[in-house]
């Protein structure tokens, strides 16, 4: 098993491999985590991990009623996640490589990363200013049929595209210039659809390629049925482009 010990960032999103990662930074613990990160020689990757937090859990304490005003904010590495951080956290997420981090006048980043590969988490330290975690790096198996699967989701992404076009009433990329291999395919559709964060992160944890392409084309199939049978539905509604995680 090969593990790795890096940064961890929580966000009330799932980063997946491939995908482009925007950040504006302006908590003082992820400010610590990008000045660490502006360490590393710029011929290295600047890599941290990213991993989305549970239902339930926020990023900031929060009571019912009217906000104390003189209340003391919780600070603190852990700030929001409770006793033991590693219970706020899905179990499985994504390294990011931080291309981009720009440090502002006031001390806030702009960053631009990307997901590289995904990650288990195993412990989190929170003793520090800012998280880190220790990491298991998950390879991607292919599964069975991985190939001709692949195919079957990229002919179905086309008519999903078309349908939520068709709802735009105005053109979107017919995906021509769409990727083959398998594994990619799997990530690029998990990430344009729009889903909700549970079915984001069970696409991201499936156990092989296979696997993840079979529940994607089960979903796209649906997703397709529903903007084809529900057109009296705000386009707004069904045609939120994909946004970039922040």
């Amino acid at each position: 098993m090969t593990t790795v010990r890096l940064p961890l960032f929580p966000l009330n999103s799932v980063l997946l491999p491939g995908l482009v990662l925007p950040l504006n930074i302006f908590e003082e613990r992820y400010r610590a985590m990008m000045r660490e990160l502006l360490k590393t020689p710029e011929d290295e990757p600047r890599r941290f991990a990213v991993v989305a937090i549970r239902d339930g859990h926020e990023v900031a304490p929060s009571s019912p009623g009217l906000p104390d005003q003189t209340a003391v904010p919780e600070q603190g590495a852990a700030a929001g996640f409770g006793d033991d951080p590693v219970k706020a956290f899905h179990s499985v997420g994504c390294i990011a490589d931080a291309a981009t981090v720009r440090e502002r006048a006031d001390g806030t980043f702009e960053v631009l990363a990307t997901g590289t590969a995904r990650v288990r988490l195993l412990s989190v330290d929170a003793s520090g200013p800012f998280l880190t975690a220790e990491l298991e790096e998950l390879e991607e198996d292919p599964g069975e049929e991985a190939g001709a699967l692949a195919e079957g989701v990229l002919r179905a992404f086309r008519q999903y595209q078309k349908r939520l076009a068709g709802a735009r009433e105005r053109s979107l990329s017919t995906g021509a210039d769409l990727p083959d291999e398998p594994s990619v395919v799997s990530y690029l559709v998990a990430a344009a659809m729009m889903l909700d964060i549970p079915t984001k992160q069970r696409l991201l944890q499936a156990p092989d390629t296979a696997s993840r392409l079979r529940d994607e084309l089960k979903l796209l199939r649906t997703e397709t049925a529903i903007i084809r049978n529900l057109p009296s539905l705000p386009a707004a509604e069904l045609t939120r482009a994909p946004r970039s995680l922040n």
